[in-house]
């Protein structure tokens, strides 16, 4: 327990220290705060039906097919999708406006109801709206070397049929601004 708050204490001064050196306002700070806090989403507890998704990913994350993107900048309408099933996107973010890290947003819709794994090269995550609102990540899962080299962390959310889905991402620095993005179904909603 007092490891867990330390360890969040040292992030949130972390970030503290990074932003100030970007002219960070006081309230930009706090939702950095809150970002970071949000990265430290509960590990996922059952991970043997996530261990074959990550695995099936992998080989597209190793032989595609692939699909470089460029994503929208933050706060502009997306009209970059990642909708492709079975494809690894090689997403890039542009550089904020402030010229301060790199951020950016690309849409996502679902064929059908249920469980989506957002895959990623990167252990950095990311936010998911549907409209302004942004929806609950049920939890992250850290993919084991041995399980995949080439991507390092699944996000899984519950989605709806049809629905539009804006997928945000940021970044501080260049090399964390362009990574492979994979999604993959991990679980159907079965009608009763």
């Amino acid at each position: 327990m007092m490891k867990d708050l330390f360890k969040k204490s040292l992030l949130a001064a972390g970030v503290a220290m990074m932003l100030t050196g970007c002219g960070t306002t006081e309230a930009e700070f706090q939702e950095a705060a809150l970002e970071s806090q949000q990265q430290g989403l509960a590990a996922c507890t059952d991970t043997t039906e996530l261990e074959e998704v990550a695995e099936h990913a992998c080989s597209h994350a190793v032989y595609g097919p692939f699909q470089n993107v460029t994503a929208s900048p933050l706060g502009t309408p997306s009209f970059v999708d990642v909708n492709l099933p079975h494809t690894a996107y090689v997403v890039t973010l542009p550089a904020k406006t402030n010229g301060c890290g790199y951020g950016g947003a690309v849409t996502f819709t679902a064929e059908e109801s249920g469980e989506y794994a957002f895959l990623l090269s990167r252990v950095r995550g990311l936010r998911i709206f549907q409209g302004n609102v942004e929806i609950t990540r049920e939890c992250r899962y850290s993919i084991p070397s041995e399980v995949c080299s080439d991507l390092r962390t699944a996000i899984i959310a519950d989605l709806e049929a049809g629905q539009d889905y804006r997928l945000e991402f940021e970044s501080i620095t260049a090399a964390n601004a362009q990574f492979t993005l994979l999604v993959e179904e991990a679980g159907h909603h079965h009608e009763e």
